[in-house]
Order: C-alpha cells, then structure tokens, then sequence
C-alpha cells in the first residue's frame, strides 16, 4: 500500500511562487507516495476539489471570482487566512479517517504551520515535517506573531522534522526552539527550460513589443513589490548609470503605484519598464533579452529568483543577505552590492558592463553550481528520502 501525505499550504497553483514551485516539482517527481493537500481558494472561480499534476487538491474558504490583490488584504476576504487553520485543520480530521495518512507536511510557519500544528496535537502519532522557505526578516515575522508567540514556537517544537531551503533558515528554526533533526535541502531550479535557447527572431520581436533598441543594455528583476526586495533602491541606481541602461521589471504587489510615482519623480519614467505579473513560463524568454540581474534584497530565505537567472546565463547582482550567501561567492558566483546603497548597486552593474572577461567568468561558474547543486532532480530525491523516514517514525 503507498505511503500517502497530507500537504498543509495556504496557497497554491495556479498562484505561483517559490513554495508552490517547489511542491509542484517535487511531487511530480515521486512516484510511491501519494499526496492530497489542503490550500486556501482565493478565487471561486477555482473548483473546492480539483487534481493539479500528483496531487489531489482541496480549496477551503469563501472568496469572490476574480478578486483583485488588494481585494485579498481587505475584510471580509482577510479573515480566509485567519480562519484557515482551523478549517484546515477540521478537513485534515475527516481526511485522515479515510486516508490514514503517512505523515504531513506544512509548508511554511505560517498559516499552514498552524493548521499542521493543530492536527498534531490530535494525531500525535501522525509524523510532521514543516519546510521553512520564509522570505521575510526575521525580526518582521516576530513581529507579526507577537501576540500567540508561544503558540507559534510551537509550530516548530511539534515537528518531527523540519526542512529548510538555506543555512539561514537552519538558524531561525533552532533559534524558535526546535532540538530535532533538521536538514537543509534548497528549493530547485528546472535548468533545461531556463537554459532554453531563444532564435534571434523571437528575442528581437519580444524587444520590439518592448521598444527595446539597439545598443540599449537591461538589467531586470523578478520579484513581488514589497519593501524587502527594495525595488526602489535598483529604480535610484539608475541616475548614476548610462542613460542608455534601462529596467525590467517583471512582477507585482502593493507597492507598484509608488515605485511608479518615484521613478516619474526622478525622471526615470522612460528608462523603467514595470510588465507586471509575468508567467513563470514564460520567464526564461524576458531573461534571454537582458543583460544582468539585479535584486538589492533586504530579506531572504534562499532567492531562487537569482538561482533561475543564474541558470539562465545572467550575471547576478544581490545583497549579502539571508539564504543568498549559500550560493553567491562574490566575484565568482555573482557580485553583491551594498542594501540600500543605489550608487554601489550602479557601480556593480559597470563592473559587468566593462570587464567583459570577468563578467563571462561568474557565467559559467553560476550556471555550472545551478546545473549541479540546484536541479529538482536531485532535489526531489533528498525529499523523498525525508519522506520516507518519516513515514517509518508511524
């Protein structure tokens, strides 16, 4: 009889992000064990019950169809998060019934974590595996849960085991309390489709639609507009570069109208291009167009928007922090830049620019540690053995 696993998410596809990535490949990959999962639905065009790839995937809460970002950060659509733990946790009760589940697997210390913390405490004898992929600062996160911290420490004392995405995340789960085993397996990279080899005609007709011109070099980010991936400090970097040097911006989130407002206050307007959310896709084919990566972070879990440009064939530029460290070797890997420095930001981005040897140099070494260290194959394997050594804790 398969082992099966019950996924505790709060979101899912076709929302995309790191996390959902990483469930989405992982799964796919493993053939003797079965998954359902437990996820919010934000959208009620989405069914309460659908199977996307392995795993069989049931949607809890009350929405609208379509609901905007903003409409997600307002009551009453707010209280979705806030009651899913509980919700959560109540399907996963009717779930195990039938299924007598393996073990479970929270992604994230989130709303998620608490869902898997409560069915733990009713299923002691049900292994528990949390992922850490938290992107915040630390510091932030606290904050937050502040009031119900000792619940939330205990999110992470009920595991069985937890799996980080970086050395950095190690830290926090020991810092919250956890003496368990612990492992850092980080989140993958499908090197094939970000390698992928565009024709000169599909590269020019995408700059063409963007009235990209000849000569013009671009530097792009791929990131949530939030202050931690401080987009405004790349927007700034570009009064002290070539007027000829324009900016990509691939994504979306609450800060989009004032990152706009300042690039039209520094008269930038015309050398910032915001795209908007971009399909993950369709991703590979906006980096094969541009020059250098760029994210001056002020917060990270592992970064795996650096890793894909990395496989990708772009030079890298990011700041010493969080899980970044785990594969940016300055000057080898990529360049790190100083946060909130706009002018160290630009002056890294005419080293690349100018010492064409050195910048040909952090390609290959990047695209050589995304290809060995960071394919889902390899990582699906690791996550498969955790798995199954939970599964034997049953």
């Amino acid at each position: 009889m398969p082992k099966k696993i019950l996924i505790f998410s709060t979101a899912y596809l076709p929302l995309v992000g790191g996390a959902e990535i990483a469930i989405k490949e992982i799964t796919d990959r493993i053939d003797d064990i079965e998954f359902d999962m437990i996820t919010l639905r934000f959208n009620g065009n989405l069914p309460k019950f659908e199977k996307v790839g392995k795993i069989n995937v049931y949607r809890l809460g009350f929405t609208k169809n379509n609901p905007s970002p903003a409409d997600l950060l307002k009551w009453p659509l707010k209280l979705n998060k806030i009651f899913f733990p509980f919700l959560a946790c109540a399907k996963a009760c009717c779930l195990h019934r039938k299924n007598k589940y393996s073990g479970i697997w929270a992604m994230m210390a989130a709303f998620a974590g608490f869902a898997a913390m409560f069915f733990k405490t009713c299923h002691k004898n049900v292994p528990y595996l949390l992922t850490l992929q938290e992107g915040d600062p630390i510091p932030e996160i606290k904050r937050k849960v502040r009031f119900v911290f000792p619940l939330f420490q205990g999110i992470f004392i009920k595991a069985d085991f937890i799996q980080v995405i970086s050395n950095y995340l190690a830290g926090f789960a020991r810092e919250m309390g956890y003496k368990g085993e612990l492992e850092v397996v980080p989140n993958g990279v499908d090197v094939e489709k970000f390698k992928g080899r565009y024709s000169d005609e599909e590269k020019n007709g995408l700059k063409n639609k963007l009235d990209i011109m000849a000569g013009e070099k671009i530097i792009i980010t791929a990131s949530r507009l939030v202050k931690k991936n401080a987009v405004d400090d790349a927007i700034k970097s570009l009064e002290y570069l070539p007027a000829n040097v324009k900016f990509l911006i691939l994504g979306d989130g609450p800060d989009e109208n004032s990152l706009k407002l300042l690039a039209k206050n520094l008269k930038l307007d015309n050398r910032v291009l915001f795209l908007g959310n971009i399909e993950h896709k369709d991703l590979p084919k906006y980096l094969s167009i541009t020059d250098i990566f760029v994210r001056p972070s002020l917060s990270e879990g592992l970064g795996i928007s650096f890793l894909e440009a990395m496989a990708a064939g772009l030079p890298v530029i990011a700041t010493p922090v969080g899980g970044i460290v785990d594969f940016l070797h300055d000057g080898q890997t990529g360049l790190f830049c100083e946060a909130h420095n706009p002018q160290n930001l630009a002056l890294k981005a005419k080293i690349y620019l100018e010492n064409k040897e050195l910048t040909k140099k952090i390609i290959a070494n990047a695209e050589n540690l995304a290809e060995k260290d960071y394919g889902w194959n390899s990582i699906a394997v690791k996550m498969r053995n955790i798995f199954n050594n939970l599964a034997v804790k049953n």
